[in-house]
């Protein structure tokens, strides 16, 4: 049996390929509110704190989600100023975050179930509804040395996460 070979050439002119994008805007069901701002006390000459004691003002904030097991609010307390004096010694954070209100009863155990490392504490929104977060802030400076007079200003950090 004889092969024979076939020379096919096509000629491709005016030939054009078009792309069109496919858009879509998503809502969040997981929406994060200030309901309290936060102020520091200066109860000794070394130390900064919300603390009421202290003459400070916990910051409160509201996690409302629409959809319950679809998201995690995480907040890290603050590690370090983002406007303050020149300081030149050691600072000494502390914080903690706790629930301080629940739209819902099935939240009751968000405290207990919370996961906590470094300055972050994460709670599974299991359930639908607004929680409201009270964190608490303070800072020592140095070793029984007088921080500078001046304004202080460190930032919570809240986030709602998809999972």
């Amino acid at each position: 049996m004889k092969k024979k070979t076939f020379l096919l050439t096509v000629l491709a002119t005016g030939v054009s390929a078009n792309e069109k994008p496919i858009t879509g805007t998503v809502q969040s069901s997981c929406s994060i509110y200030t309901t309290q701002e936060g102020v520091y006390g200066n109860p000794s000459i070394d130390e900064l704190s919300t603390k009421a004691a202290d003459g400070g003002v916990n910051p409160v904030i509201r996690v409302d989600t629409s959809q319950a097991g679809y998201y995690t609010a995480k907040i890290t307390t603050p590690t370090s100023f983002s406007t303050s004096p020149t300081l030149n010694d050691v600072l000494n954070w502390t914080g903690d975050v706790n629930v301080n209100q629940v739209s819902d009863v099935g939240m009751a155990n968000y405290d207990a179930d919370k996961s906590t490392y470094n300055t972050t504490h994460e709670y599974d929104l299991t359930v639908a509804g607004s929680t409201w977060f009270e964190i608490e802030s303070g800072v020592t400076y140095g070793v029984d040395k007088p921080l500078p007079g001046g304004t202080y200003v460190a930032k919570v950090v809240a986030e709602c996460i998809a999972k």
